[in-house]
C-alpha cells in the first residue's frame, strides 16, 4: 500500500470538506498464472499488489453526493434518487453502478463526499476497475453500516462491472482484490469461488512487470470467440465446462472439430493442469519450476489459444534470453498489456534498462517496467 496515496486523498478531502475521511485502500491484482481458465470454471493464481486505489469518503449533510478523481482533476455530483450510467461515463460509471446495485439489494444508502486516487498503471491488465468499485462498496458498507460480508460486496461490485460499465467480466478481478493476502497468492477454483492463500517466497528473485503500452483490436471480438469454442467443444464432450475435460477427451473429437480449435481448447486443459502444478511447486519451493510453467503458459497462450502479440512475444523472447530471468509469461486477456517475470533482485535494473533499450529500438516506443509486491486485499487505513 502507498502510504503517500492515502495522503495526499486525506489532505485533499480534508481540504474540500472540512470534516475528517474514513480511509479504505483497494489493491490492483496481477495473475501469476491460469490465463482464459476462470470461464472455463477451472483455477487461476492471483494475488494482490502493493498498487491500488486510495479512498477518502464521510457522510454527507447536503442532498447530492460528490466524488473527486484527485488524478484526473475531475469530479462529479449525483443525486441518489436517479442513478443510471452515464454516456462515456468511464470512470464515474463504475461508482455509479456500486451504489445503484447496493440500492438494488435494498440497502439504505445516505449521501456521501469522497476523493479517491490511483497509483495503478492503467491499461496494464493489474484490474484499477475493480479496485475503483472495492474501494466503494467497502467504504459505503462501514459507512452507512450495511452489515455485507466481503463475498457479498465483490459481487456487487461484479454486477456494477456488468451492468455499468458493460464488461461481462468474471469474478477473479473482484476476488483478488477484495480477499488478497500479504506475501500470498490465492489458488482460486472459479467454480465454487473458494481459494486457498499459498505463501510464497521468491528468496533472491522478485516479480517485474513489463507493460507493452499497447492494446491491439482485437481483444474484445478475440475473447468472444475464444470464449464460444471452449462453449462448443465442452457442448461436443457433454461436460459442463472444459475445466472437466482431459486431452485424451478431446482426442476424441479430432474429426469433427477443426485443427485451431483443437489447439485452443488443449491450451485451456494443459493451463488448468499448470496451476495445479504452481501450487505444488510453490510448496516444494521450487523456483526453477514455477519458472518453467511461466513459459510453457505463455507458449501455449501465443502458439495455441493465440491471444499474444509481437510485442508481448519479443519481450518474453528476451527474458528467456536472460539466464538471471527463471520465467515469464503474457498476463490477462491477451494482443497487449504487460508481461509478468521472475527475476533476480540484484539484476532487475540492469535487466530492466537492457529491455527498454531493446524494446524502443524494435518498436520505436517504451514499454514500461514496474516492481510489484503481493499485498493484502481491501481494508480500512488507520
Amino acid at each position: 500500500m502507498s502510504k503517500k496515496l492515502i495522503k495526499e486523498v486525506k489532505q485533499s478531502f480534508e481540504k474540500q470538506f472540512k470534516t475528517e475521511p474514513i480511509l479504505v485502500f483497494s489493491p490492483g491484482r496481477i495473475n501469476l498464472i491460469g490465463e482464459h481458465t476462470d470461464y472455463n470454471d477451472g483455477f487461476v493464481f492471483p494475488a494482490a499488489i502493493n498498487k491500488g486505489i486510495g479512498l477518502a469518503i464521510q457522510q454527507s449533510s447536503y442532498n447530492t453526493s460528490k466524488v473527486s478523481a484527485l488524478n484526473k482533476d475531475e469530479s462529479f455530483e449525483f443525486s441518489l434518487d436517479d442513478i443510471k450510467p452515464v454516456e462515456n461515463g468511464g470512470w464515474r460509471n463504475y461508482i455509479l453502478g456500486v451504489v445503484s446495485e447496493l440500492q438494488n439489494l435494498g440497502l439504505k444508502i445516505g449521501n456521501f463526499n469522497s476523493v479517491f486516487a490511483g497509483d495503478i498503471p492503467g491499461g496494464a491488465g493489474m484490474s484499477s476497475s475493480a479496485a475503483l468499485e472495492n474501494s466503494f462498496v467497502y467504504g459505503l458498507n462501514t459507512l452507512f453500516d450495511l452489515g455485507l460480508s466481503k463475498a457479498e460486496m465483490i459481487l456487487v461490485s461484479q454486477k456494477a462491472e456488468h451492468n455499468y460499465a458493460g464488461v461481462k467480466c468474471g469474478i477473479m478481478d473482484q476476488y483478488a482484490s477484495m480477499f488478497g493476502v500479504k506475501k500470498s497468492a490465492l489458488l482460486l477454483d472459479c467454480r465454487t469461488v473458494a481459494s486457498e492463500p499459498f505463501k510464497i517466497d521468491f528468496g533472491d528473485y522478485k516479480l517485474m512487470l513489463i507493460n507493452t503500452n499497447v492494446k491491439h483490436d482485437l481483444s474484445e471480438s478475440a475473447y468472444n470467440d475464444r470464449r464460444s469454442v471452449c462453449e462448443m467443444v465442452s457442448e461436443k464432450l457433454n461436460i459442463k465446462a472444459l475445466r472437466d475435460a482431459t486431452l485424451e477427451d478431446l482426442d476424441t473429437l479430432k474429426p469433427e472439430i477443426t485443427e485451431a480449435d483443437y489447439q485452443k481448447a488443449s491450451y485451456v486443459i494443459e493451463e488448468n493442469n499448470r496451476v495445479q502444478l504452481f501450487s505444488k511447486a510453490i510448496k516444494e519451493h521450487d523456483l526453477e519450476a514455477l519458472g518453467a510453467l511461466l513459459y510453457q503458459s505463455h507458449d501455449g497462450l501465443s502458439n495455441k489459444f493465440k491471444v499474444s502479440c509481437v510485442e508481448l512475444d519479443f519481450l518474453v523472447q528476451e527474458a528467456k534470453q536472460n539466464k538471471n530471468v527463471l520465467g515469464a509469461r503474457m498476463m490477462g486477456g491477451g494482443f497487449g498489456g504487460c508481461t509478468i517475470n521472475l527475476i533476480l533482485k540484484h539484476d532487475f535494473k540492469k535487466f530492466k534498462k537492457e529491455v527498454s533499450k531493446k524494446f524502443q529500438s524494435e518498436f520505436g516506443r517504451s514499454c514500461s517496467v514496474y516492481g510489484v509486491k503481493l499485498s493484502q486485499g481491501t481494508h480500512l487505513v488507520n
